[in-house]
């Protein structure tokens, strides 16, 4: 059994609860999609829990905003991107530091994994999309909006592809439709002769209406989509004390949106 998680966003509260739920489970191993920093109050203790217990992690934008440089981020995005990178530099622990940009400056942008043992063949990983790995976003109205980009991106990948980036759960199929959780009544069932494009939700800022983190687990021929509550409202407190952070990145986190 795998454990793929996304978009923390600094989310220590939901990182930690997830974390527990995963080790109360026969989990092999953990696989992070990015965007583990940004928006949230604790970037620091977020890189060092993924460090200690993630299997391979990769590189977000904003992962890649606080390393080089915030590209079309609205400016509250912006804001804690800055704010991040100084909490980063300011830690007082010189070995923690290092260790934490070194991590960042290792994050690969796609992975692929070989999971026979689990009857779904080659599985990949990509924090945005086959296609431009850190940056494009998939939407489930791309179904109706832009079915060619769909398509495009179901040709980029063999089997099933696992994305994160747009905070909302679900899987999009070739045909193309998309079907959220509560549609699937939480489990993706695999066809082996069918691609899918599984988006995990996000552990740190949910954005479908349901606040509790977000992230799935993959089994023995089906996807299986997680909810874990945890205690929002000391993430909201932590935000407001931070001057650097707009309230809404703290306030959004109780609706879910």
């Amino acid at each position: 059994m795998i454990a793929i998680i996304s978009d923390i966003h600094a989310n220590v509260e939901a990182l930690t609860a997830v974390m527990d739920d995963i080790a109360a489970r026969n989990v092999e191993q953990i696989i992070c999609l990015g965007d583990v920093v940004g928006y949230g109050p604790e970037p620091g203790e977020c890189l060092d829990l993924v460090i200690s217990r993630v299997a391979v992690t990769l590189m977000g934008n904003h992962d890649y905003a606080v390393l080089y440089e915030p590209v079309k981020f609205n400016v509250g995005a912006e804001a804690a991107c800055y704010w991040t990178r100084q909490r980063l530099e300011n830690e007082p622990d010189a070995d923690r530091r290092k260790a934490r940009w070194e991590f960042f400056g290792s994050l690969q942008v796609k992975h692929t994994l070989d999971a026979e043992h689990l009857n779904l063949g080659t599985l990949a990983f990509v924090h945005g999309s086959p296609r431009r790995p850190v940056n494009e976003y998939i939407f489930p109205d791309d179904i109706y909006n832009a079915p060619g980009k769909v398509q495009g991106l179901f040709d980029r990948f063999s089997h099933l592809c696992f994305v994160g980036h747009t905070h909302v759960p679900g899987v999009f199929l070739e045909t193309p439709d998309f079907y959220s959780p509560d549609e699937l009544d939480g489990v993706y069932e695999v066809d082996p002769g069918r691609k899918a494009l599984i988006n995990v939700g996000s552990v740190g800022q949910p954005r479908d209406h349901d606040p509790r983190a977000s992230y799935v687990l993959v089994e023995p021929g089906l996807v299986r989509f997680v909810r874990v509550a945890y205690p929002i409202e000391p993430v909201v407190e932590k935000v407001k004390a931070t001057p650097e952070l707009d309230d809404y990145l703290g306030t959004r986190l109780l609706e879910g949106r």
